[in-house]
């Protein structure tokens, strides 16, 4: 493709190199951003029915968060750090420095279309990459922007934003691109894989599954249940690390639905998909495929429908067989599933016999029961207490594991994504050990022996 071409060039040529050029296009990012806001919470208005409020918390606001964080932490960053060399190399010191690869590609989802674009973006260009962004079709007012906005920002040999579908994906993976970040299903994510192994590409995939929200007899239910209707309820269920399903001890079980219940009355009133501020469902087959889950299981609370909005109110489901898609699938949509459990003993095991996934709530004050969930149950990241915010820290690395994906982004771990760990040693002239050197004897080996070991 001429564009990858083009931009190889560029990057051959060393322009993005300089940490300095690197932070005048992360600057220029920001205030790009800023006077683009308004047509930014306007897409996604139209794509999501996303409030102008969620807008800015959810994809503006955090990628902005993004941005501040990567200028104000990038010479640190990017800084050879000095490694200790072991006695029997003295007196060679050790450097690791953080390198571009090179040409990357960024392959973006539809549910949160701006920040899944734009903050992997932050960390290509703190890491000196020049970048291509396929965004999601499904989002075509908000890749429109992010079309303008890139291009009012860069120059296509630094950074370009293609627009297509399925086949301009598949095109795009073909390519010999130096490093891919794919955000999206698991199916989606196995083919990115295949095509980058063809060019031995590294990859991150961040993709999701079934995130367990696990709530024991000793959480503060009312605020648990608060915490829990917010989580669900963003993008309309619609986001990768939503609770997917509610373990609950059964002692607690009425007390935490009725407070959900509670809180999303609260939130959005007897007619949430009547509401301005609620989000909607992406498209028509999306809004069907949720609509025919409501059938199954108990009803709890919620269920409302708005076909000419394609909105789904928030609602909890119980008494589900096990083969249930709502507990073998992940929902990504408003619908929460309500297990019960008897016996705390019965969390890990249950746990274990899924597959992992992109993230963990757990609600206790018990902190013995704390320390063993944490420990042994395997996950991406999570929250103990709340739900989602442990996205918003760009201190911490966010990524999947097994099923939900490999790799980190944000803050630091995404500019580590992003780059190369180029190790060096710089030997010394002043001394030469004659030791490593033929011919060998007992007693070379000797002296081997007594500083490997």
């Amino acid at each position: 493709m001429e564009l990858l071409s083009l931009q190889k060039e560029y990057f051959q040529s060393g322009a993005t190199l300089p940490v300095e050029f690197r932070i005048r296009q992360l600057k220029t990012l920001y205030q790009t951003i800023l006077a683009m806001e308004e047509p930014i919470q306007e897409a996604l208005l139209a794509d999501l029915g996303k409030s102008q409020f969620e807008s800015y918390e959810t994809e503006i606001g955090f990628v902005l968060a993004e941005i501040t964080h990567a200028i104000r932490h990038l010479k640190s960053w990017a800084r050879p750090k000095g490694r200790v060399s072991p006695l029997f190399l003295f007196p060679s010191k050790g450097r690791v420095q953080q390198v571009p690869y090179g040409s990357a590609l960024i392959l973006s989802p539809w549910n949160y279309p701006f920040q899944l674009a734009v903050a992997p973006l932050v960390s290509s260009i703190a890491a000196g990459n020049c970048t291509v962004i396929k965004p999601s079709e499904l989002a075509p007012r908000t890749t429109e922007v992010l079309g303008e906005l890139i291009d009012s920002c860069f120059e296509k040999r630094f950074c370009a934003v293609l627009q297509g579908g399925a086949e301009t994906a598949a095109r795009l993976t073909a390519l010999p691109f130096d490093f891919i970040f794919f955000t999206g299903s698991s199916q989606v994510g196995k083919k990115v894989l295949a095509a980058a192994s063809e060019h031995l590409t590294p990859v991150v995939l961040e993709l999701g599954g079934k995130s367990p929200c696990i709530v024991d007899s000793t959480a503060d239910i009312p605020l648990a249940a608060r915490r829990i209707a917010w989580g669900k309820s963003l993008c309309a269920g619609q986001t990768c690390v939503a609770p997917d399903y509610l373990f609950v001890d059964r002692k607690v079980k009425g007390q935490l639905v009725e407070g959900i219940e509670r809180e999303l009355h609260s939130f959005f009133g007897d007619r949430p998909e009547r509401n301005p501020q609620y989000p909607k469902l992406i498209n028509d087959a999306h809004f069907e495929r949720i609509s025919a889950l409501l059938a199954q299981g108990n009803l709890l609370c919620g269920g409302g429908v708005n076909q000419e909005e394609r909105k789904v109110a928030p609602t909890l489901i119980d008494q589900l067989p096990e083969d249930s898609p709502l507990l073998t699938e992940e929902v990504f949509g408003p619908i929460l599933p309500v297990v019960t459990y008897d016996d705390p003993a019965q969390i890990l095991p249950y746990l274990e016999a899924r597959p992992k996934p992109l993230a963990l709530y757990l609600f206790t004050r018990d902190k013995d029961r704390e320390r063993e969930i944490l420990s042994r149950a395997q996950f991406g990241g999570g929250c103990v207490n709340d739900t989602v915010l442990h996205l918003s820290s760009p201190g911490l690395p966010f990524g999947g594991v097994g099923a939900s994906g490999m790799g980190s982004c944000h803050g630091k771990a995404g500019f580590e994504a992003f780059s190369h760990p180029k190790s060096v040693l710089h030997s010394s002239l002043r001394l030469d050990l004659p030791v490593r050197y033929p011919p060998y004897s007992d007693h070379s080996f000797s002296i081997l022996r007594c500083f490997l070991r």
